[in-house]
């Protein structure tokens, strides 16, 4: 019987960096000055982004007044 190895390359993480944006960013809202990390592409802080609904398929979500 013979036996085969299988040979191959350790895995060292990402092939590329990760995207950064300007480090002095701050949030587009007038009233907030929180400074936005530079891995955020977004342009408001957590607090003042628009609200987002997810998709839901066959459901009729009710947006908040």
């Amino acid at each position: 019987m013979q036996e085969t190895a299988l040979k191959g390359r350790k895995f060292t993480g990402s092939a590329r960096p990760p995207k950064t944006y300007s480090t002095s960013r701050t949030c587009a809202s007038k009233v907030c000055d929180t400074r936005l990390s530079q891995y955020n592409k977004r342009e408001y802080c957590f607090t003042h982004a628009p609200t987002k609904y997810p998709r839901l398929r066959g459901r009729i979500v009710k947006a908040e007044a």
